[in-house]
């Protein structure tokens, strides 16, 4: 009697998931249908503390439980890439658009944007508070060799900084002042603190742990500095083990008024600037 039933449960189920998704057959793996979203990010939303604001709002609002991966962008998009992600918040935009090309996501929304900043010792022995741009600084790094700490993982933040050492010609693999972490933003300012170092970090993570650090700003508003973040959905056709309605939602709700104003004041009452910018009306 019950292998009498089963082909009817799963053809229910079956025009089920039709009616929701309105592209995946019966003949398709069906989605997870469960209330848990994986969302793969990078460490600067987790060390800032956004997060921690804008997660229990979407779970509030939509009943979702969302498992938080942080990692660098490299590393999030790559999971995405591999189908072990629902939905990317990343910054890496290079990266984003072969992913995108690669047919793994299947909409790509601009939530924010903040900007990087390069940060050193006050004494800046290798005086790029005088440079023009930021390839000018990174050279005088370079003639000075002046000890610079780079988080080396392949994240938003990394891909940024070879694109400025790419735009002052110099490739500083191999150089003794030259030191990759290897780990996080919030590692890596560690680290570069304790050795007195230069480094290029999000302006929203130095402003979370600026009362524990002597670094300073010593550069800074550059365009070549802008630091885009997408929110992007993991292809369910690609990889049919995703929950896209629960990426779709969330897709949703960070371009939402709702959360692009809490985007717009975090940060505002203790650091008394926003440590990000809303934009999901720009293109």
């Amino acid at each position: 009697m019950i292998k009498l039933r089963l082909p009817k449960l799963r053809h229910v189920l079956c025009l089920l998931v039709v009616a929701s998704l309105g592209a995946l057959s019966c003949a398709s793996p069906i989605p997870s249908a469960t209330n848990e979203l994986i969302l793969a990010t990078t460490t600067s939303t987790r060390d800032s503390g956004l997060l921690d604001v804008l997660l229990p709002e979407f779970e509030k609002e939509t009943g979702y439980f969302v498992k938080p991966i942080a990692v660098g962008s490299g590393q999030a998009i790559a999971m995405g890439a591999r189908g072990e992600a629902d939905v990317l918040l990343v910054h890496s935009p290079d990266a984003e658009r072969e992913f995108m090309a690669a047919g793994h996501g299947v909409a790509r929304q601009v939530v924010m944007y903040n900007d990087f900043v390069l940060l050193g010792p006050s004494s800046d022995p290798a005086r790029v508070k005088d440079g023009a741009s930021a390839a000018i600084a990174f050279t005088g790094i370079a003639g000075s060799e002046s000890l610079f700490i780079s988080r080396g993982d392949d994240s938003g933040t990394h891909a940024r900084e070879q694109a400025i050492w790419r735009a002052a010609g110099i490739d500083p693999a191999g150089s003794h002042w030259y030191q990759e972490t290897g780990q996080g933003m919030g590692a890596t300012l560690n680290i570069a603190n304790e050795k007195d170092g230069y480094t290029l970090a999000d302006r929203g993570t130095f402003l979370a742990r600026e009362a524990s650090l002597r670094l300073e700003i010593v550069f800074e508003a550059d365009e070549s500095l802008r630091n885009i973040y997408h929110v992007i959905r993991v292809n369910p056709e690609a990889h049919p083990a995703v929950n896209p309605v629960a990426a779709a939602a969330f897709g949703d709700f960070l371009t939402s008024p709702r959360a692009q104003e809490l985007i717009r004041t975090f940060g505002v009452d203790k650091y008394g600037e926003p440590l990000f910018f809303p934009m999901s009306d720009e293109s």
